[in-house]
């Protein structure tokens, strides 16, 4: 098996806020992060080039992250408050992306579903898989999403 990796670190500014609002820590109010996205490929064999994805094809892929996570504000769809989270967009004062949960753990998933489709829409799959997603909050705190 083969396997290829490729970063978006937190340096590129997929920089979201959101609220976990059944939590009954702080975690509860609305935060940001410089999110960290780390995409694992793999496959049983090369392509013609001899690789397992071509990174300079990851463009769109790229697009769809920023789309999702740069300077967004992620409201869960069950959020009691989802209401006046939205109307913040319609004020002009935030970019609302509504997701099914919010975490690092429900956005690894979301990436990795969303990488899944990206990779059969792109030629890919099914010779290549997406392994696992990681998604970092920052150093000290990151979560992963895998079928296995």
């Amino acid at each position: 098996m083969f396997r290829s990796t490729k970063t978006y670190g937190h340096e590129i500014g997929l920089s979201a806020a959101f609220r976990q609002w059944k939590a009954e820590s702080h975690c509860r109010l609305i935060h940001g992060y410089a999110l960290a996205v780390r995409l694992e490929f793999e496959a049983e064999e090369l392509d013609v080039r001899n690789w397992v994805v071509d990174f300079g094809s990851l463009k769109s892929l790229k697009g769809m992250l920023e789309d999702t996570f740069d300077h967004k504000l992620l409201v869960a769809e069950d959020d009691p408050h989802r209401a006046e989270l939205q109307r913040l967009q319609e004020l002009g004062l935030a970019d609302v992306v509504i997701v099914p949960a919010t975490g690092c753990e429900k956005f690894a998933e979301m990436v990795y579903e969303c990488v899944e489709v990206w990779l059969k829409d792109n030629g890919y799959a099914p010779r290549c898989r997406i392994a696992k997603v990681e998604v970092s909050e920052h150093g000290a705190n990151s979560a992963i999403f895998t079928k296995d």
